[in-house]
Order: structure tokens, then sequence, then C-alpha cells
């Protein structure tokens, strides 16, 4: 549910101090330029951009791309905070100051800061490996490019003067009189560094890890997103087209057939805290529960739990309320598809009365905390199902075998009906069958199917605002949200494909940061 209001967006005038808009000293003693002088050092330098993550992708990301989407809401509308009701329905106070593209762009800078310090001191160390020595840099610089991924599809796109822009490329340590001077790249500008540093990861990241290593990043992680990179670029706004969907297919059938990856058997074995890094996945990023003050859990169970529920929900800890299903992503599910009941639930039973709360909540991150919010699940950023449907998509858009784009959609649908669903639900004769090409009239009804696919089965994983942009279908998707809720006819405008450039970041130098487009210049 989404109501959609159209925010008229002010300049703000406050302090004129100039602002540091990029944390050039995280809070970790890997900053002192004296620390690192053995490959010991070095790994502790990496691990540090590795859990660095973690505060990325708690709840901000959530809030940009699935809350932002027809996906998910809030199940708490009235008072809900300010900020989280501008990312939830288009609104104001949706302003350079919302809090949340803010903790975005800063935390992403950080983690930025943590893997420039391990590429630009590691020279300085005598390796007695010199491959170990690459692959530390590999996985700097495949952290790094996942990092101006988000910020790129987050912040990318038409600036106020009418340039395509990215965000503001550090490569490299830098002083805080160099921060000053900087300004935001071209988008295309930022993509081919994303490209560089995935491409020089892919060439000398290991291919499997063992022991205490697993979960570190492998070249077939960086193989899959540099394809996920690629059908962004094809996409909107840079619209490449054919030539980098062609690059995404070959990228996605280098990891489809050579990495060794394949589907769990099971849909729910994903989600399963005991069964983490399997052999589907191609990058978590790694929480744990149980460390001290819970630093290292992760909060998803007890923040998208109904803020009024019980123990009936959640075990331990409080309840947040946020990131609901929507009514529009129940109904997505198809009747028995056993996704739905990992995935969601439409209600919870209240311990008090016993009486049915129609309150949708997710399910997926399932998990009994140690205290508070301290769960550990880790976040799946990329796995093999996503591949094979960015693969089915890209060979239908660039007139490629339909048939294999089929293969890939029906293996997953083959996983989900072999998953146990609700046992309160008796499955349909022909539940997901599998597709073929007869049953579509056109090449445009077969990609509306594997988006479909897409929403279902990578549902609360953060892809469908970013899937809705790059196919261009965000506009078409969220006008009709608002026609089926029954809501005031929505206005829409291309400016809200992308977010303000954080107020910090603005103040920082007046006049040379360009703002986006529909949001105040200053």
């Amino acid at each position: 549910m989404k109501k959609i209001i159209i925010a008229s967006l002010s300049l703000l005038l406050l302090f004129s101090c100039k602002k540091q808009f990029i944390d050039l000293s995280p809070p970790s003693n890997l900053n002192s330029s004296s620390f690192y002088k053995t490959e010991s050092d070095m790994n502790q330098a990496v691990l540090g951009a590795y859990s660095g993550l973690r505060s990325v992708y708690n709840s901000t990301f959530i809030k940009l791309g699935e809350i932002r989407s027809d996906n998910t809401t809030y199940s708490w509308l009235a008072g809900n905070p300010a900020d989280d009701n501008g990312i939830d329905v288009f609104a104001s106070p949706l302003l350079p100051e919302n809090g949340y593209p803010t903790s975005c762009w800063n935390s992403c800078y950080n983690v930025i800061l943590r893997s420039n310090i391990v590429i630009g001191r590691i020279d300085n160390v005598t390796f007695k490996d010199e491959k170990l020595k690459k692959q530390y840099i590999a996985e700097a610089r495949f952290v790094r490019a996942l990092m101006y991924f988000w910020l790129n599809r987050v912040f990318g796109g038409y600036s106020t003067n009418g340039d395509l822009l990215g965000v503001i490329n550090v490569d490299k340590e830098i002083t805080p009189a160099d921060a000053y001077k900087l300004n935001r790249s071209s988008l295309q500008g930022t993509y081919d560094m994303i490209v560089d540093d995935l491409k020089y990861a892919e060439e000398n990241l290991p291919a499997a890890y063992s022991g205490g290593s697993v979960g570190r990043v492998t070249k077939w992680g960086a193989k899959g997103l540099l394809s996920k990179v690629y059908m962004t670029m094809a996409g909107y706004p840079l619209n490449k087209g054919a030539e980098y969907y062609t690059l995404a297919i070959e990228k996605a059938e280098e990891v489809i057939n050579t990495s060794g990856a394949s589907l769990v058997p099971s849909y729910a074995d994903l989600f399963d805290v005991n069964k983490k890094n399997s052999i589907e996945s191609l990058f978590e990023v790694q929480y744990q529960k149980g460390s001290p003050n819970g630093t290292a859990g992760s909060p998803w169970n007890n923040d998208f739990a109904p803020r009024f529920s019980d123990k009936e929900v959640v075990l331990v800890g409080d309840k947040g309320g946020t990131n609901a299903p929507t009514g529009d992503m129940s109904n997505a599910y198809t009747l028995g598809d056993p996704r739905k009941y990992v995935s969601m639930r439409d209600s919870w039973i209240s311990s008090k009365n016993g009486a049915v709360q129609n309150e949708r909540y997710v399910r997926k991150y399932y998990d009994v905390a140690v205290t508070g919010s301290d769960n550990g699940n880790n976040w799946i950023e990329l796995r093999l199902a996503d591949i094979y449907l960015l693969d089915a998509e890209a060979l239908v858009r660039t007139g490629g075998d339909r048939n294999k784009a089929l293969l890939y959609v029906n293996k997953i649908r083959q996983r989900a009906r072999n998953t146990k669903g609700d046992p309160a639900i008796t499955p349909p004769a022909g539940l997901l069958k599998d597709y073929t090409l007869a049953d579509f009239a056109n090449d445009n009804e077969l990609l509306l199917a594997i988006e479909k696919e897409r929403r279902v089965e990578l549902a609360f994983e953060n892809h469908r605002w970013f899937d809705l942009v790059r196919t261009n279908r965000a506009k078409d998707v969220m006008i009709a949200e608002q026609t089926a809720d029954g809501f005031a006819p929505f206005i829409w405008s291309d400016n809200m494909l992308t977010y303000p450039i954080p107020t910090t970041v603005m103040q920082a130098n007046p006049g040379k940061i360009i703002q986006n487009k529909g949001y105040t210049q200053f």
C-alpha cells in the first residue's frame, strides 16, 4: 500500500561550514599507517572491508530497494517516522536530508575506504606468495565494486544540469583537502571503474575456499556480479542494449557451466540458518550471532516481525514492523507455491486471545536471537537462481535461444514445486508446471513471466526496485499498484527513479556537487 504524494522540494539553508562527505578515518585500528607490516596484517585489513558490509546491509538497503517497490511497505502506517514514510510512499520528506540515503552513502564510502587501504598499502608488505597478494587485492576490489554498484543504482541518474551522472569516484586513499576537490563522475565513468575492478577480481580470485575461509568471495562471485552489472548497464538509464546483454550472457554462462554451483534441492534450505554458504550461493555477507554486544549478528528477523506481535512470530528481541509484504506481493504467488510459505505469512495468531491478526510479514530470515536483534542469518547477495533468471532475460532480449531461457526458468520452478510448502494447502494439479514456448504469444509475454519469476523467487532479497528501474517498468508497475489500491491518481515523475544526493554531500562543495534532477541544487 503506497499512497503517492508529490513533494515540493525546497532549499534548506544550513550553516555554511564544510562537512566531510567521505569519512576518511574508519573506526578501526586498521587506520594506523604503521599497522601494515605482514601478510597477516593485510589479511585483517581485507576482513575489515568485508565486516564493513554488515553496516551497509543491516537495514538501509531493504528500505531503498524493497520498501520503495511494490513488494513491501510498513505494517504500521499511522505514525510512521517521516524518513521511512518518504521512502515508502514517494512523498515528502523524500529530501536530500532523508536519513536512509545519507546512511547508504556514508556506509558505502566507509567500506570503499577500507578497500582502498588494502589496495593502496599492500605494496609495502612483503609476500611469500605473489598469488596471495593478488587475491587480497582482488577481494578488496570486488568489495569496492559491489559498493559502487549499489551507489550507482541508488544515486546514479540524470542531474539538474541534464548530464547522466554516477557518484564520486575514489579509487585510492585521499586527504581531506583532496576530498573537497572531488565532484561526481559520469555514470559511465563509475561503471567503467566497477567493471575494471570486477575483471581484476575474476582473474585473481580462487575458485573455492575451505575451512575458515569459506565465505570469502570467489572468482564465480566476481563473474556473477559482473553479469549483473552488464545487465544493469544494458538497461535504464545507460540503455546500452544488445551489446551489454550479450556480455551479461557470457559471464552468466561461465558461472552456470563451469563454476560447479547448483540449485540446492529445497528452496527452504537457502534460508536455513544452519546451511549458510550453500552450493547455490555465489556471495553472502557473513553474520554470526553471539558476538560481544551482538555487533556481528543480523537484525532482519526482528526488524520484519509485526510490531505488536509477541512470541508468536519471534522468540527473542524487539519487533520492527518494517518490510511488510504488500497485498500485491502476496497475490503474486501462484496458489500453493511453496516459496510463499518459506518467504512470508499473511497473518499470525495472537497468544493473548487466539484471534487471527491479518498482518503480513516476512518469514524468510527466521532465527532465534541470542539477545535483542542478534540473529545468525547471512545476507545472500548473489546466488545461482538470480544468474539463471538474468541469463534467461538477456537471451530473450537479444533474440537468443528461447528454449535455453525456458530451461533456466523451469529449473527454478522445478525446485520450487519440490519444496515443502504450507501444510494447510493441498498443491493444485499442475502446480508451477514447466513452461513451453507455446505458453507465450510473443517475447514481451515471456519477459513478463521471467520478471514475475524473479519477483517471487527473489522476494525480500532487495532486487525488485532495481529490476523495475533497469527494465524501465517502474512507472507502469507503480501506477498500477496505486490504481489497484484505490488511491487518488498517481502522477508519475521519472525523477522518482533516483534518490537525492545527501545534504551533507552537497554542503561539502556547494555548487560543485551536482544534485539529481527533481531535487534542489545548492
